[in-house]
């Protein structure tokens, strides 16, 4: 029976998808992270992708390799980081897959090696990143086109570029939003028509699985769950979930959060500090981020719909108590 490596398994997606996995096979798994896993720390190799003396102890012969590995926060420093492990890192594991004879590789890569995208943009869509983070997303998808391709009839690439993701145990963009609005401390900055493409992990995580059985071929999809609500339909439904008033309460006009987000800039950068408030993601959140995918194309469904996606993390995180569970810190 083929084995599954995951690197960067610990992680938040990591770890749904391996719940998944485990409870729908037999297929053996092994976690190949720096970090140990808090929910599967029996089947964790610690390895580091940068490091090809890591990756050839750790990655088993003829596996499939799922690669969730990455530097993705907009404040890494130094920027250095992300070639080091999003572009070298995916060097590495094509070093490893070509001496262990390793013929499948999923790798998920990101929406931002598109940028600011038109709406609807589809995987035909021009690429054009505004960050080190999708240079270098779209960087190691080349490296891993380049090995799928010495061997096209025998090799299997597939690459999922996955919109923001959000679920429970998440501490991420979509948690913080949703925190601020179940806490009354949220302010709609600009006009709030934007619309945005939001993925549920738990569906992130059926697709991984669901491509694991995919022929030879490069398989290149986007993923969001729709649909796309704009930011003042949002708000009005989260609210409706925890049962408050649905009005938006306070707007900011979109250039004075600009010039608030600048401020958090300066601050940051003479002091060090990290802040959830910053330019480039004001511009992000008043921006549309609506993208199409192929994937109707494969048959694939997903298990969960964005309202119930949303109801249950909403449910799980502000209305229950779980202080007991592990937390995963993302973008």
């Amino acid at each position: 029976m083929q084995k599954i490596d995951v690197i960067g398994g610990s992680g938040f997606v990591g770890t749904r998808l391996i719940r998944r996995i485990r409870k729908n096979t037999l297929q053996p798994i092994k976690i190949i992270d720096k970090a140990q896993s808090k929910e599967f720390p029996e089947l964790v190799s610690i390895g580091d992708v940068r490091s090809l003396d890591h990756l050839r102890r750790t990655i088993s012969e003829n596996s499939v390799i799922i690669n969730l590995a990455a530097e993705h926060r907009d404040d890494i420093r130094p920027l250095s980081l992300y070639q080091d492990v999003n572009v070298w890192g995916a060097k590495n594991i094509c070093t490893i897959a070509r001496e262990k004879n390793i013929k499948k590789i999923i790798f998920t890569s990101s929406v931002a090696v598109y940028g600011f995208a038109a709406i609807g943009t589809d995987e035909s869509g021009t690429i054009a990143p505004y960050n080190e983070y999708g240079r270098t997303k779209f960087e190691a998808e080349q490296v891993f086109k380049n090995w799928q391709e010495e061997s096209p009839k025998e090799r299997t690439l597939v690459i999922i570029r996955p919109t923001v993701i959000f679920g429970e145990q998440n501490r991420g963009n979509v948690y913080n939003l949703l925190r601020q609005i179940a806490t009354k401390k949220f302010a709609m900055i600009g006009h709030g028509n934007n619309r945005k493409s939001m993925a549920y992990v738990e569906n992130i995580a059926a697709l991984i699985e669901f491509t694991i059985n995919f022929k030879p071929g490069i398989h290149i999809y986007n993923y969001s769950d729709k649909p796309d609500f704009t930011m003042n339909a949002l708000v009005s439904h989260v609210n409706r979930i925890l049962g408050k008033p649905e009005n938006i309460g306070i707007r900011i006009p979109f250039f004075l959060g600009f010039i608030i987000g600048k401020g958090f800039d300066i601050v940051g950068l003479v002091t060090g500090k990290r802040f959830t408030i910053s330019s480039i993601r004001i511009k992000k959140f008043c921006s549309d981020s609506v993208y199409n995918t192929r994937i109707s194309s494969t048959n694939f469904i997903a298990p969960y719909n964005i309202e119930k996606a949303l109801a249950q993390t909403i449910q799980y995180e502000f209305i229950e108590n779980h202080d007991d569970k592990p937390l995963y810190f993302t973008e």
